[in-house]
């Protein structure tokens, strides 16, 4: 069986709608979830002066779990689509995921 793991996606509100339209017109992508948040952190170049002031930036999380080499895949055409959007992401392994019926 091929590795999976958790894709994990951290993007601006301002793209919240053009990264849901661009997952869901991925092929390999089945469904994937999504959550605001918000990030904290000392970089205050990244915040605005009221971010700065409330200490957190708003952000919206996306959370994919897929075939390790689907989610590489997906990475680099994310990276080529949206270069220069400040999206942070990260990749870890799981053990299992699926659903239970």
């Amino acid at each position: 069986m091929e590795p999976i793991c958790l894709l994990s996606i951290v993007i601006s509100p301002a793209i919240e709608d053009t990264i849901v339209d661009w997952l869901l017109d991925r092929n390999e992508i089945s469904g994937f979830t999504s959550s605001p948040i918000y990030g904290h952190g000392s970089s205050a170049h990244s915040l605005s002066i009221q971010e700065q002031v409330a200490g957190r930036k708003k952000q919206v999380l996306f959370q994919i779990h897929m075939p390790s080499a689907q989610a590489q895949a997906v990475l680099k055409d994310l990276k080529q689509e949206f270069q220069g959007s400040g999206i942070h992401y990260w990749i870890m392994p799981l053990s299992d995921a699926g659903h239970l019926d």
